[in-house]
Order: C-alpha cells, then structure tokens, then sequence
C-alpha cells in the first residue's frame, strides 16, 4: 500500500492553498516550505480498483421504488446518538463539533472560499451522509459569518436512514448556538420517504435533502458541487457505502474546481476516489485520529466535466461559460436515449438581470416570488389583477390524485405536494392564507377502491404523507358521517386563491404591470446588447404599443389565453370549471354542519370559509368540460356539483338543508367559471421553450424508427425564455415546485427533482412524440 499523495493537478490561478497539509503541487507559505521540500515526490499509487464509468460521468443506475425508508435505530448517550444498525456514533459529544470544522470546513479551506465568493450563482456543498446535520449547520454558521451579504450556499446532503424530527432536535440540542438554524431544520424535516426535499436554513441558505441511497440519489442529481463532505458511519462498519461507484456518481456532479474532505484514511477509499477522478493527499486528523484525507479532481476529469457543463475546461479561464454552450452543451452520456432533455446550459443570471413573469396567476406569482427571494429583478405582468381568472376562487384544494402504478406524473405530484406545503408553512406560518386541513379521497365505487388498493400495495408510504382510512376513521377526520373508505393526507389541505397570488406579488423585488401583451420577439443577441451572460433579450408589444425589453422571459399563461407566436405550438387544452359558492350570514352560520377537511370523490368539497364580519362561505365542485367555451354560470352545473356532493357526503348536505330549511339546489348560491389549461398527459410544462423548428428538422430521422435512429444532439432552446402552465386543476399543488425549478435553472443552482423528473416535465416532450407520430 502506498502512503504517498496520489498526483494532483495545479490550482486554478487566484486558487489559494491549503493549510498546512498542502500537496507540493500546490502554492505554499513560507513556514509550510520546509516541510514541502522533504516530502518525497507525488506519484500515482497502483490500483486494483478500476473506474466505473468514463471520467466524471455519473454511473447508470435504476431509479428506485417510491416508498418509506427505514427511519435511523438509534441508542443515545445524554444528546450523544449511536446507529444501532451499525453500531457506530454519529459524533462524539465532547468533540464532535471541532472534529466537523477541522475535518470538513478547514479541510475544503470554506472559510477563504467563502469570503472570496463573487459568482453570481451559489456555492455549493454535496454530503454523503446527513446524519444528524451537523457538519451542515457548521458549514451553514461560517457562510453567515463570513461569505459577503449577497452571497447563497446550497447543500446537497444525502441520507439513506433519517432520524425522526424529535430525535434530530434532541441530537442538535447539545450546541444552543446553532438554534437559528436548527430550529428551521427540524420544522421542515420531511418524511422518510425517497425524493428530493427541498429546504431553507435562512434566507441566504438552501439545503436539498436527498433521502435514499447515496449512489442512486447522486446519479439523477442536476447540478455541480464545489465541495465535499464525504461522510458516513465509518468503512469498517458500513463498508456498503464507501464504494467506487459512490466516488464515480461525486465525481460526476463535481464542478471542475470542486474539493473533498473525509475522516478516513483507509486504503481502499483512497484507491476509489483515485480511480473516479480525485487526487488525495494525507492530512492530519482530528485528535487521536493520526490522518486522514482531502483532495480535489484530477486535471482529466475536470476538463470532461467542464466540457459536460458547458466551461472553458482551461483552469486560466476559471472554467467560465463558454458562449457555443449557451443553448446547446456536450451530450451528457446518460443522455443519449432522450437527448432532447438535456438543459440549455447558459451562465447562471446575475442579480442586475431583468425578468419578465407573463401571467399573474399561481404559476407566474410563484415564478416571481421564486426569483424575487433569489434577489433577482421581476416585472410581473397580467391583463388582470394578480390572482384573477382561473386563480381567483374563494378556495382551492391543496391535494394530489396517484396513479396506482408508480410513474413520474405520480412522482412529481407528490413531491410537489410536500414542497408546496413546507413552502406555505414558511411564507405564511399563521395560516392565514391556507389550511393544513389534510385531505381526504373517498372511494364511492369498487372501481376506485381497488384503484386504492393497488396503489397501496405498490407504494408503502409513511402514514405523514398519506394512510388509507375506513368510512368510521374518514369520518373522525371530516367530522361528519361517511359510507366510504378511502385516503387521508394529512399534509395536504385548501389554500386561499386570490389571497394567495396577491401575497405573493407583493414580494419585495417584484414590480406588478397591468397590460395585455399581444405578441412577444426575441430580439436577437446582436440587436439586443446581450447581456452577461449571451443571452438575446425579448421584446413584448402591448396592446396600447408600449415596449417593454427583458433579459429573461417566463411565461405562465393558461386557461384561454393564446400563446405567443414562438410557443403556439404547445398541446395546451382549455377546461371549463364552474365553482359553487353558498354565502351564509353571520346571524344563521352558527347551527351549521361544518367540515373539518377537504373532502374528494368525483369533485371536491373544502372546509367553509369564515370571513372577518362572521358569515362564512361553503365552497364546492368543480365541472369538468374540455372545448367548453360558454362563460356564463349555468344553473345545469350547480346541479351537477350538488348532485356530486350529495352522492359523496349525504348526511353532510342532510345537515346542511336542515340547518338553512332550503334544498341546496335551491339555496341563495352563486357560481364563478373559469379555464384552466391542462396538457394531453395532464402534467404540467415547466422549463425552458424549445425551438420547434430546430427540434423537427434535428430529430426527424426518429419519425421512421425512434428507436434506432435518435440523433445525438442535445435539444435546441429559444435562449431566455421559459415556461410554466398547464397545471390544471392541481395548480396550487405542482406550480410552486415548477416555480423553483425554473427559478433554480435560470440561477445555476442544483435542481429540486431528480434529472427524470425534471426530463418528465420538459415542455418539448410532446413535441418529440408529434415527429415520432409524423403530426
């Protein structure tokens, strides 16, 4: 075994050294010379480990089930936790915390790099191991401490066994200093189940929780990380871990600059990581641990990953963008099957950058609170009053309907679910916008209860998120009498509509236009003075000839609204839905039967609205018409959502009518119809616009054999403009979530979804199915 460093590549100029542990190849301090000059020369230890994959590629690896996970065994010591299933600590309670500085913030020099942060996009970390959070909490207090005010981190942390919240606030107990950020932690800490969960420490500060296997989660990440913790529960006990293609899947997400740090020195770790891409050097430990190891990419891998992201692979450069990869980078290998989903990969936007949000509905308000938070520039723009037209209901349901087999519609909701909830929760924690008054979905007839059934049997699901309930239990829940079984989410529930849009255009950084936009042109990076990063600004005509030029352009426009000429090509389907409203008195609310979910079957009903003077507002529905474009309310589909109602909760509308002494037919009702858009497999379209021309001509050999004959070219985008709609009838349940994900690829940030996921809701794939169909 050879104990010499493996061989580095020269820093970046403007790179500063490490501390005293630096390799010879390396830049060093007059009193680190001396020891320097009597190292022996580095040279590349022998390997018996072969890579698993091409150099800074991520491996291949299957996406797995949706399911709970095994929640972390723990044993404790005063605040001090032990895994039971490995036997192994997760810190030391008496030098845990300067074990995590020494050996990860130290070690990949945080301190230096975060004050010399000047990128417009965030700083990165990626961990192998949460645990109970503390190298993160670390990491995050130096950031605050020392990184410039407008400066972002983001942590990427996966966790295969998640503590319980009580246990993780339990274990963070011991440091009170760090309870600004621990407190934010255990209030959002998610579900044990697989996914990407995405969090916020502080406002300067986003941490993704991937929770599942370290190796599964890393091969579907978007995003490139600057530095490592590689953590974990020691090789000796947990040696499943520690393996090459754990090395290969950090290597292939690594920025071309990115570093790493471990507690270990073992042998085989060092070979792995040599293997992947990283060179290493010993480095002392952290008390009586006599060494361990640190490093950063090899000279190779780091010029394939740089051409994979779309950089100057020259390190003279400081790996910038470069202006041929602005719309269209490197074929990533992984996607060779569906190379029309690799993104466009501009430089991240800077902060000075103008962005145009058209459409003030929940799409477009959450687009802009998005990039707003980010402290990006936003003009939102509507020919209505935020939260008009489709968003403008009393009430909307806060809910998901899964598909019984597991498919990436399904995924993505119930993602967004649980995104959309700890996003309402931390913008408006008083509830006065929203109700976390969980949801239940009936099963009126045998058909959908085997559907229930089925899905149960192929998603074992925490009972936080979702947990089936008999007609005795659902009524418990909806606190009135219920003939049916069904399922219960307790994290979903009903939102204030209008309210809502209104909040959010209101954010600090977003500036609200009323107009009506009649067309919108690119004007072309040569006539538009690009801005810095290549990208050609958008000019949008209103109807009273007014100009208006951005950098960036989201559209978020539905219901029937006819989209711009570069973006008339999308499936988008127009839905009728006409709302009932019931309107009570104060002086007659007090004897009615009150809800205290909402409740599903073919329609919905939501808990009544209580207004400030005391008379409240029963809210149910909603139709259903495709091609329906009649905007008068008719009295035809009151019935419809009565009748619906009746057959779902009859002893609810029994009540209700002795209550009031009228048919609920026949009650003092109002209705309000609105459109919303919906797309042919009713998920929505999120993410950059495709150049449909440049698509059809690229990919039209696949019109004669898709399987065989898919060219190798990644897709063509229109540069700066973006899309969120076709939402649906879920709008305030997948539109947040799609918000983050523009709003995380416009800023260069890691993306909130697994790579299929966000593949899953690329505008362009109906596009592709179209060539194949020869449409």
């Amino acid at each position: 075994m050879n104990d010499h460093p493996s061989s580095p590549r020269q820093p970046a100029p403007g790179q500063s050294a490490p501390d005293q542990a630096a390799s010879s190849a390396r830049k060093t301090s007059p009193q680190e010379a001396s020891a320097t000059a009597a190292r022996k020369p580095a040279t590349t230890p022998p390997s018996a480990i072969e890579p698993v994959t091409a150099p800074g590629v991520v491996p291949s690896v299957p996406l797995a089930p949706l399911a709970a996970l095994e929640e972390a065994q723990l044993e404790w010591d005063d605040t001090a936790p032990q895994a039971t299933d490995y036997g192994d600590v997760y810190f030391s309670i008496h030098d845990g915390r300067a074990e995590t500085v020494h050996v990860f913030l130290d070690s990949n020099r945080l301190s230096e790099r975060f004050r010399d942060w000047r990128e417009a996009r965030t700083f990165v970390i990626g961990e192998t191991g949460f645990g109970t959070g503390l190298n993160i909490l670390c990491a995050a207090q130096r950031f605050l401490a020392t990184a410039p005010a407008e400066a972002r981190l983001h942590v990427i942390s996966v966790e295969k066994h998640p503590m319980r919240a009580a246990d993780l606030e339990r274990a963070l107990s011991a440091w009170p200093d760090l309870a600004s950020l621990a407190k934010p932690l255990v209030a959002q800490w998610p579900a044990a189940v697989l996914g990407v969960h995405r969090l916020w420490l502080d406002e300067r500060i986003t941490l993704d929780l991937h929770f599942g296997d370290a190796v599964e989660r890393l091969s579907r990440l978007e995003g490139g990380v600057d530095a490592w913790f590689l953590d974990g529960f020691s090789p000796s006990k947990n040696p499943q871990m520690w393996s090459p293609e754990l090395f290969a899947a950090m290597a292939g997400v690594s920025r071309p600059t990115a570093t790493f740090a471990t507690f270990t020195a073992a042998g085989f770790v060092r070979r792995g990581l040599r293997a992947a891409g990283f060179v290493w050097r010993k480095v002392p430990g952290h008390g009586m641990k006599r060494e361990m190891i640190c490093g950063e990419l090899d000279e190779p891998t780091a010029a394939a990953r740089a051409e994979l992201m779309g950089l100057d692979a020259s390190p003279a450069s400081g790996h910038a963008p470069m202006k041929e990869h602005a719309v269209r980078g490197a074929l990533h290998p992984l996607r060779r099957e569906q190379p029309w989903t690799q993104p466009s990969q501009p430089a991240p936007i800077a902060r000075e950058t103008h962005v145009a949000v058209l459409g003030a509905g929940i799409a477009g308000t959450s687009c802009a609170e998005a990039l707003a938070r980010r402290g990006v520039k936003v003009t939102l723009i509507d020919a209505e009053a935020p939260g008009a037209r489709a968003s403008g209901n009393r009430q909307g349901a806060l809910y998901v309907k899964l598909a019984a087999e597991t498919n990436p519609a399904s995924r993505f909701q119930l993602a967004a679910l649980q995104y959309s909830r700890r996003w309402l929760a931390s913008l408006d924690p008083e509830q006065t916008l929203w109700s976390a008054s969980g949801v239940l979905q009936l099963a009126t007839s045998e058909r959908e209860r085997k559907r229930q059934q089925r899905f149960l049997d192929n998603h074992p699901l925490p009972e936080a998120l979702l947990t089936p309930v008999s007609a005795n239990e659902a009524s418990r829940i909806a606190g009135s009498e219920i003939a049916f079984d069904g399922l219960y989410y307790p994290i979903a529930g009903w939102v204030r509509p209008s309210a809502l849009c209104q909040h959010l255009a209101a954010t600090p950084g977003i500036r609200f236009l009323q107009a009506r936009i009649e067309a919108i042109q690119s004007l072309g990076a040569e006539e538009s003075g690009a801005t810095g990063n290549g990208a050609p600004r958008w000019q949008l005509q209103t109807s009273d000839g007014t100009s208006i030029e951005v950098d960036q352009l989201i559209v978020a426009l539905g219901e029937q609204t006819h989209l711009p000429e570069p973006l008339a090509h999308l499936p988008l389907q127009p839905i009728r839905g006409q709302v009932s409203e019931i309107t009570v008195a104060p002086e007659h609310a007090a004897h009615l039967p009150a809800l205290d979910s909402v409740v599903c079957a073919g329609g919905y009903v939501s808990p009544y609205q209580r207004h400030a003077d005391g008379s409240v507002t029963l809210s149910f529905g909603a139709t259903f018409a495709p091609r329906d474009e009649d905007d008068a309310v008719r009295e035809a589909d009151h019935a419809a959502n009565v009748a619906e109602l009746r057959s779902a909760l009859p002893a609810f509308v029994a009540a209700w009518e002795q209550a009031r002494g009228v048919r609920l037919e026949d009650d003092d009702w109002q209705g309000r119809v609105a459109w919303r858009a919906a797309s042919p497999d009713k998920s929505p379209l999120a993410g950059p616009a495709p150049d449909a021309a440049q698509w059809r001509e690229d990919y039209a050999a696949m019109a004669f054999d898709a399987k065989k004959r898919v060219p190798q070219s990644s897709g063509a985008h229109l540069p700066g403009l973006w899309l969120s709609t076709a939402h649906g009838s879920r709008g305030f349940t997948t539109a947040p979530l799609c918000a983050e994900l523009i709003a995380s690829q416009l800023c260069g940030e890691p993306l909130p979804l697994e790579r299929e996921l966000a593949e899953h809701l690329h505008p362009g794939r109906r596009l592709i199915r179209d060539i194949v169909q020869r449409r």
